[in-house]
């Protein structure tokens, strides 16, 4: 895995946010792991929208209403 932010930078930008925290050493693997399973989920809910609207393509709105829906079932 290509790391394009420094370990100690993502560790100091957690732990501004949560300072109370105790890091684990591969913080930015999870995080990274993270963010695909989230951009996972976008994709196929922009799917199923775009599905449902009998687009073919996925686009802009598709994604949006999608991110829209995923936030608020977290």
């Amino acid at each position: 895995m290509r790391r394009t932010v420094r370990r100690k930078t993502l560790k100091d930008a957690v732990k501004r946010h949560e300072p109370h925290l105790v890091l684990r050493g591969d913080l930015d693997v999870l995080v990274f792991l993270n963010f695909l399973l989230f951009l996972h989920r976008l994709a196929e809910e922009a799917r199923t929208i775009a599905i449902a609207g009998k687009s073919k393509i996925i686009k802009y709105e598709h994604v949006l209403s999608s991110a829209k829906v995923i936030a608020i079932r977290n």
